[in-house]
């Protein structure tokens, strides 16, 4: 996995939280670019997992039952092509990648410094009413996409004219780390404004305060949220898959 010289740009916990996701089982396989590991004690919904770093490394791991079916013995030369495919002859789809992205330690520190800017302050259980009303301007659509609750750990807002119209909240990513997810949704005629930037760098410095990292997810073909990731300071991590809810058992 990516060593913090090669990555000097992501946290140390970062780094070391991924290389648990992918090197606490048994290493099958490893070479300069691909790396494989059998894990039986992956969650369900993560029995193969896939994350290919910004240097160009690819690592997988999954569970001994899937590593079976798909053949993935160690006595092979593997590659990613060679794994995809095997996985693929096996009737094993994958997701679909996400981008992660996280704060660089240069640009986590410009952030810590800042003031917020503009008519923008954490949303509370009080802000019912307000939320609500936020949430009946979008679509289903957007709202599915964002995953922005009231109820989550964390929740900031930014407003025109005291209404509500860019929101983003995050949630405690797992058990074994420090790390919250964040979504952001902005209502579609609100959007360009710079709401989004200046919700998403509020509510990372909260995390960052509270002795979390912020992370930041999206797909790979969901342009504006890749502009809005870079505007906001995040650095591109990499980009990391998971099997598919309707993968063949």
């Amino acid at each position: 996995m990516t060593s913090q010289e090669n990555m000097p740009l992501i946290s140390q916990m970062v780094t070391d939280f991924w290389r648990a996701q992918f090197l606490n089982g048994d290493v099958l396989y490893s070479d300069e670019v691909f790396t494989l590991a059998i894990n039986p004690d992956l969650d369900e919904d993560s029995r193969v997992m896939v994350l290919e770093t910004t240097d160009g490394r690819v690592m997988a791991v999954l569970t001994p039952a899937l590593a079976d079916k798909a053949g993935l013995d160690q006595q092979q030369d593997l590659s990613e092509e060679i794994f995809r495919r095997k996985l693929n002859e096996a009737g094993v789809t994958l997701n679909g990648a996400d981008y992660v992205f996280y704060f660089s330690e240069t640009d986590k520190n410009v952030l810590l410094q800042e003031n917020p800017e503009g008519s923008l302050r954490q949303l509370t259980e009080q802000d019912e009413a307000v939320f609500s009303e936020f949430e009946s301007s979008a679509s289903e659509q957007d709202l599915d996409d964002a995953y922005v609750e009231l109820d989550h750990w964390a929740v900031f807002g930014s407003f025109e004219q005291n209404r509500l119209v860019s929101a983003a909240s995050m949630y405690p990513w797992e058990d074994d780390a420090q790390i919250a997810d964040l979504g952001v949704l902005t209502l579609t005629s609100f959007r360009g404004k710079g709401h989004a930037r200046k919700v998403v760098r509020s509510i990372c410095k909260y995390a960052f305060d509270q002795g979390y990292e912020p992370q930041y997810r999206c797909q790979l073909d969901n342009q504006a949220s890749v502009s809005l990731a870079k505007a906001a300071g995040l650095t591109l991590f990499g980009k990391w898959d998971v099997i598919s809810p309707d993968s063949a058992e």
